[in-house]
């Protein structure tokens, strides 16, 4: 929710640099600006600001001409984000300010980078200690550039609570998705998402999809085998099971299975079981060993051992965060 004393919508101030790069730079406007709520207000105010208000250059043939001053649109922020930009050539002067901005901003107001962005971030100093990540194909530059950041060169985005980084490209969108989830709900989230015609949840640990060797047979995929399992994350599947759905060894599965996802199988569907029960637990009111059933995670204690381990919380206070109405008396139920 916003952190300003004021009401109205939560302020979310873009920064535009010369070569800011227009893909990711557009997402905030777009994901942000898409969140509604069930009367069609806005829940995000989107606020693109550069030094001094000046038109920017993208690192493509077009500008960009911002509609604030960075020094002022940023001291009524709730959220700053730094898009990408390209690093090669980055105007001293406008670094300066951006730096001094970002140190200045509001207290309890988040900070996030997407892509490149993180350079900015942690020329600030703002990441030094805290764990973070960028696009995987910068992290050997970022990491001799700046010793004292946690680097996790493999993930797709980290919260770390008021400053979030996020890998590069489209993982500025499960990053933006997954602050509105936390501002406002799966419900918004998911909206926004099916608006956007995206993925409505791709876990932050997710891998990147880092260059690798092309697979030798193109045609064997587990893509089918994926969506197979999917339909039945009750039941008992095991790597064998998913192997022989495939109509591959054991080995040529786990290969081809982690060229095409970035971990094991096993891994992938422990995590698609602990999404399972997420949603499960954000959208209905089913007992907490009906879920653990439900999504084959086994027992209630299994089920809080797993979302212990995955988000640090038990699954009663999940969903607590997500519905605030299941502990007031005569409250709407949900169920599958």
């Amino acid at each position: 929710m916003s952190r300003r004393a004021t009401s109205g919508p939560h302020r979310v101030v873009v920064i535009a640099m010369d070569g800011v790069i227009p893909f990711e730079f557009s997402i905030p406007a777009r994901l942000f600006g898409a969140a509604r709520d069930e009367s069609g207000r806005p829940l995000y105010e989107v606020i693109t600001a550069s030094t001094d208000a000046k038109p920017v250059r993208t690192n493509s043939d077009f500008m960009i001409n911002p509609a604030a001053d960075l020094n002022e649109a940023i001291r009524s922020a709730d959220t700053v984000v730094v898009p990408a930009v390209e690093l090669a050539g980055l105007d001293p002067r406008q670094v300066d300010v951006v730096i001094e901005s970002l140190r200045h901003r509001p207290r309890g107001s988040r900070i996030m980078s997407i892509c490149t962005g993180a350079h900015l971030l942690a020329s600030a100093g703002l990441l030094d200690g805290r764990p973070a990540t960028t696009h995987w194909n910068h992290t050997a530059e970022f990491s001799r550039e700046f010793p004292r950041v946690r680097l996790d060169p493999d993930v797709l985005f980290v919260d770390d609570g008021d400053v979030l980084t996020s890998a590069g490209a489209a993982a500025g969108v499960d990053l933006c998705l997954h602050l509105i989830r936390h501002d406002q709900g799966s419900t918004v989230a998911n909206a926004v998402a099916r608006l956007c015609v995206v993925a409505p949840w791709r876990e932050g640990g997710q891998a990147q999809f880092i260059e690798a060797p092309v697979p030798d047979n193109e045609d064997a995929s587990t893509t089918s085998t994926r969506a197979w399992a999917m339909e039945r994350l009750d039941a008992d599947l095991t790597l064998a099971s998913m192997a022989r759905h495939a109509s591959m060894s054991i080995r040529t599965f786990t290969r081809r299975f982690r060229d095409e996802t970035g971990t094991s199988p096993n891994q992938w569907l422990n995590r698609q079981r602990i999404d399972y029960a997420r949603r499960l637990l954000e959208s209905t009111d089913l007992p907490i060993d009906q879920i653990a059933d439900a999504t084959g995670l086994g027992t209630a204690a299994s089920l809080r051992g797993h979302l212990r381990t995955a988000i640090g919380v038990s699954p009663s206070t999940y969903r607590r965060t997500f519905q605030p109405e299941a502990n007031v008396p005569g409250a709407p139920k949900h169920t599958l």
